[in-house]
């Protein structure tokens, strides 16, 4: 089976090698980061096949048989993400110049056995890897998932569950909407009543909640574990009115909004001209900063209706200072770059032709197009889930697309790469989110990972062989939108 996202280079040969011989699985060099990979390995395969699987350094006498992970030079340009697979009868060696590369071969590894290989408990097997030679690297450096938390909470456990599927298609970035009108989901400790008030509310009048500092301290270090940089956004000026339910002063009258329990956009802004809301954003973007530490923190600026446009470029160009102060790039929605942006700001086309005007600053451009990728949207119109004001989602549509030929006027190389995004206006539990995910984000993720180039029909038929997969994970899924 050809897995997803398709490689490179996939070159089967005849013969397999046979898992039910309980291998050892070697590290070469026996370094904490590729261990790590090795231990992550033997606990997904450790569950269905029953067996030890030790995982132990390499020595100068072959284990026999062993699946071999090693740290090997780069080929051409260096490629953190970039590896080599090759599976014979006599064992399986996994090379890469980084450990994230190894961590990619291992996704690869699991996907070529059988589904029963994703089972909670032991099953008979047997466990063939098909022989062949892999040679793979992605196309995007950033292939990511944004997963709103704000219209909706979702528990930390739930949010892992979301990490290990992005992770299993080879996904790196997790943006985490973590605010906007109906909740803030992020403890600021000097600002309490962001989560104590604003995080007691929810789309549709359900219960709120949020992340201490330490629960989302440990999804951070969850994802970075399977390779995922996460990304925490703080919506602004607009998306805002949790915050102004919270503190009166952040509004430009000073009195309080009301709690926020519809869908609506649009209808909220922080006060521009208030000192006290850029003290207040300097205390957030910095407690964030402090527990995030990949290189990123998005800060919205998207449907600002709400402010009006002279006050949203100063807001803008204010706050993405205060972003690089700390030492971290801005990412914003499009709409920020109806301004000058510094040359380190990344836009995020959604809907709109801001993103060229992003491009011709010289910014990168990350590609999330509604009509593609926003896995809210309905598959069809009798999905009980989900939107529609960007129409239906089939499959295809999340798949059949080229980046570099989407946005006249943004080529290729402006393209820092492409994100899904879950919005959760309609949304409340995991299930929910697996089934609006899958079939779907696969598709997306072929599109972030592998060389440009669509065969619809190849595509589906691989697509169709993962849903064992996902049932034998306990994942939700919309069976019926795999025909396309």
């Amino acid at each position: 089976m050809t897995p997803i996202p398709r490689p490179l280079v996939f070159q089967p040969a005849a013969g397999a090698f046979d898992l039910s011989a309980d291998p050892a699985i070697t590290v070469s060099p026996a370094a904490p980061a590729v261990a790590a990979v090795a231990d992550f390995l033997a606990e997904r395969l450790r569950p269905a096949t029953g067996y030890a699987l030790p995982v132990r350094p390499a020595t100068a006498e072959a284990d026999s048989p062993a699946i071999a992970l090693a740290l090997t030079p780069a080929g051409g340009a260096p490629d953190d993400e970039s590896y080599r697979l090759d599976v014979t009868a006599a064992g399986v060696r996994a090379g890469a110049p980084a450990p994230a590369g190894l961590f990619y071969a291992v996704q690869t590894l699991r996907q070529l056995l059988p589904p029963a290989i994703e089972s909670a408990t032991p099953q008979p097997g047997p466990w063939p890897l098909p022989a062949g030679h892999i040679s793979d690297g992605p196309r995007f450096a950033w292939r990511g998932l944004m997963l709103d938390v704000a219209r909706h909470f979702f528990a930390p456990d739930d949010v892992k569950r979301v990490i290990d599927l992005a992770a299993a298609y080879k996904l790196n970035r997790l943006h985490l909407h973590l605010s906007d009108d109906q909740g803030w989901r992020i403890e600021i400790a000097s600002w309490p009543d962001l989560a104590r008030v604003g995080g007691q509310t929810a789309a549709g009048g359900g219960p709120g909640g949020f992340y201490t500092q330490a629960q989302y301290a440990d999804l951070v270090a969850y994802a970075a574990a399977r390779h995922v940089t996460v990304v925490p956004e703080i919506d602004m000026p607009g998306h805002s009115n949790a915050a102004l339910a919270a503190y009166p002063e952040l509004n430009a009258d000073g009195q309080a909004r009301p709690p926020y329990t519809g869908i609506e956009v649009g209808f909220s802004s922080l006060a521009i001209d208030r000192e006290i809301t850029y003290r207040f954003i300097e205390d957030v973007i910095g407690e964030l900063a402090a527990l995030t530490p990949g290189d990123y923190l998005h800060i919205g600026g998207d449907e600002a209706l709400a402010t009006a446009r002279e006050e949203y470029l100063r807001f803008i160009a204010r706050v993405e200072a205060i972003v690089n102060a700390h030492g971290k790039r801005a990412v914003g929605w499009e709409e920020i770059a109806q301004g000058r942006l510094a040359a380190t700001t990344i836009a995020q086309h959604w809907a709109s032709g801001h993103a060229v005007a992003a491009a011709a600053q010289g910014a990168k451009v990350i590609l999330s197009p509604a009509p593609r990728v926003y896995l809210d949207m309905k598959y069809d119109a009798a999905t009980p889930l989900g939107l529609q004001w960007a129409g239906f989602v089939p499959v295809r549509a999340a798949y059949d697309w080229e980046p570099a030929t989407h946005l006249p006027g943004v080529d290729e190389a402006a393209l820092l790469g492409v994100e899904a995004a879950l919005w959760s206006e309609t949304l409340t539990t995991l299930d929910d989110v697996t089934t609006m995910l899958l079939p779907r984000l696969p598709g997306v993720a072929e599109v972030a990972w592998s060389a440009p180039g669509r065969d619809w029909d190849d595509f589906r038929r691989r697509l169709a062989a993962h849903a064992p997969r996902w049932e034998r994970m306990g994942l939700a899924f919309r069976r019926e939108a795999l025909e396309g």
